[in-house]
C-alpha cells in the first residue's frame, strides 16, 4: 500500500494505529461513498463491521492509489 509521509506519522497515533491495512484496502475497493475535493484528493468510506460498522474514511491523492489519511469518520451518514 502506497502512503504519504502525512499518513505515516499520523497512523502512529493510538486512535489510529487500530485501523488495519485490510481495512483500507478494503474501503479503497469497495467504498459506498466517494466524494472528489477540490484539490483532486478522493474521500472514501465503507463500514467496518469489525468495529461495529463504524464507517472509515480513507483520503486518497489524485492518483487514487496513495493514502494520505484514515479515520473512523463518527459525522458520516450514509
Amino acid at each position: 500500500m502506497k502512503c504519504t509521509k502525512y499518513f505515516e506519522f499520523i497512523r502512529r497515533r493510538p486512535d489510529r494505529a487500530l485501523i488495519r491495512e485490510e481495512w483500507i484496502q478494503r474501503v479503497i475497493s469497495s467504498p459506498v461513498r466517494e466524494v472528489v475535493q477540490q484539490d483532486g484528493r478522493i474521500r472514501r468510506w465503507a463500514p467496518i463491521k469489525e468495529m461495529e460498522n463504524r464507517y472509515l474514511r480513507v483520503v486518497l491523492l489524485s492518483d487514487r492509489e496513495t493514502v494520505h489519511n484514515a479515520f473512523f469518520d463518527r459525522s458520516f451518514k450514509p
